[in-house]
């Protein structure tokens, strides 16, 4: 069995606390490792190591960070079957799924290794009588991340890669349910070339999120998770004067209308339904479909396919699904599927039923799909998290865009139709933050930005591309002249001359 331990200065630190946590291969159900949960003193000990650190890294010439960040997506490319394996293991992704989620984490360290022209300021001569006015972004100091679950791959590297481009310095706070991913990383990055002490890992719960929360040596904290905790995140960290990006749940819809190719769509549904066992915050959830016609022609062609999920452990190739990530959070997802039937919604598979031989004490689950579900039902309105599909049949294009406008959640929406009209209309109005067009999962590329609205998202910042450049620097703005003659007195407020 492994023992994790905390990552801090570049150095492997044993955990003092006395408290840990376990955790566990969900494919089989058995204890894989032991993780330590940090205390408060240890969390000051790795912001501590940080401050030190931070420094010498702001003061390193950008384009020293960029060719630090270039041999690290490099060494990123290089270990990513081993980063794979460890989160499949842990997590109970599927392997190919789990070699995709890296390689979207690697997009973002590709995007940072542009950091000389990103972090560039602005720059304006002769405003006025020989003054020039220019601007310069400055990293922030020691920044936080905090990461949930079901990316322990992405997720960090979203995060970590362009706080450390930027100068920052990180203390990462992974999921204690699956710490080996961010703690390889950070190796990684040391790897590289990256000087000890500016990327550390703290393993730990509540305990240790709040002492990052207080503490005033740090800047700004990045917050993946659920929208109750990612709203205590926010509110804590704001409270204590830091920047602040929370991501929380979703609850995403596709409209489907009643011109869409509807195998297509219910090859698109079953990928993103069910893909990652329905642990993902961009996994289409609800089904939306413009008329009885549309939504008992997908309920044909979904059935079967549903049943016929190729499900197993997680490093078995060719398999479409695996295990969820915890026994409870299985037993969760188990009771929303039960809520939906008390509620009256058409449970037309049920997945609760499922059993791999051999694995018996696995976190398996099939996939389940509900018919007739209605927007008031507790099922509908909260976020489920596992593999199960909600159809709601509406009978127009204004009831369907009604549908995600008036949700709680904002994170992502897609509609499938031919009519280029209807697309526009419902990108233009959909109050959701990202929006695809036969596209099931719109989660854009590192190029762009990540981030939802309403419930889904506290703070003003996207996660990834420019937003982040934007969020991890201070703009400092400096109004220059170099005077041939003595400076006259000017008691009025400087204008232009």
């Amino acid at each position: 069995m492994k023992h994790y331990t905390h990552y801090i200065g570049g150095e492997h630190l044993s955990g003092t606390s006395g408290r840990t946590s376990p955790v566990f291969n969900p494919s089989t159900g058995a204890k894989s490792a032991e993780v330590p949960l940090a205390s408060s003193a240890e969390i000051d000990h790795a912001i501590t190591v940080a401050a030190a650190a931070f420094p010498a890294w702001a003061a390193t010439s950008v384009v020293q960070r960029s060719r630090v960040m270039t041999r690290f997506t490099a060494l990123l490319y290089k270990y990513q079957p081993q980063l794979a394996e460890l989160l499949s293991q842990e997590h109970g992704k599927v392997i190919e799924d789990a070699m995709g989620s890296v390689i979207r984490g690697i997009e973002a360290a590709e995007f940072s290794c542009g950091i000389p022209h990103l972090q560039k300021g602005e720059f304006s001569d002769n405003v006025a009588g020989g003054i020039d006015l220019y601007s310069m972004r400055k990293p922030l100091g020691v920044v936080v991340g905090i990461t949930p679950f079901n990316f322990p791959a992405m997720i960090p590297l979203w995060m970590a890669t362009m706080a450390l481009a930027t100068g920052n310095v990180v203390v990462m706070k992974p999921s204690e349910k699956d710490p080996a991913c961010p703690m390889r990383i950070a190796e990684i990055f040391v790897e590289a070339g990256g000087p000890p002490g500016v990327f550390n890992v703290v393993n730990g719960d509540k305990v240790a999120v709040d002492a990052l929360l207080n503490d005033s040596r740090i800047k700004a904290v990045s917050f993946v998770g659920s929208t109750p905790i990612a709203r205590h995140v926010y509110a804590t960290a704001t409270r204590n004067g830091k920047r602040c990006q929370a991501m929380g749940g979703a609850k995403n819809h596709m409209l489907i209308l009643p011109d869409a190719d509807l195998d297509g769509v219910a090859n698109a549904l079953m990928g993103a339904a069910y893909g990652s066992a329905g642990e993902r915050c961009m996994a289409i959830s609800v089904g939306v479909c413009v008329g009885d016609a549309v939504a008992d022609r997908l309920v044909e062609l979904l059935t079967p396919r549903v049943k016929a999920l190729k499900i197993g452990p997680s490093l078995d190739k060719g398999l479409e699904m695996g295990p969820l990530v915890t026994k409870e959070h299985r037993e969760k997802v188990i009771n929303y599927i039960q809520m939906g039937v008390d509620e009256g919604a058409d449970l037309v598979v049920d997945g609760r039923d499922f059993t791999l031989a051999g694995h018996e004490d696995g976190y398996f689950l099939g996939g389940s799909l509900f018919d007739h579900v209605k927007p008031e039902m507790t099922s509908y309105q909260q976020e489920i998290f596992g593999p199960v599909l909600q159809l709601v049949r509406v009978q127009s294009f204004d009831e369907g865009l009604a549908l995600a406008t008036d949700h709680d959640y904002g994170n992502g929406t897609s509609i499938f139709t031919r009519s280029g009209a209807a697309a526009r209309t419902y990108a233009d109005k959909v109050e959701v933050g990202m929006v695809g067009i036969n596209v099931p999962i719109p989660v854009p590329l590192a190029f762009h930005s990540f981030g939802g609205w309403k419930l889904s998202s506290f703070g003003d910042h996207n996660q990834y591309g420019m937003e982040a450049v934007r969020f991890y620097t201070k703009v400092k703005t400096i109004t220059a002249r170099w005077p041939e003659s003595t400076i006259a007195a000017d008691f009025s407020i400087p204008t232009l001359k």
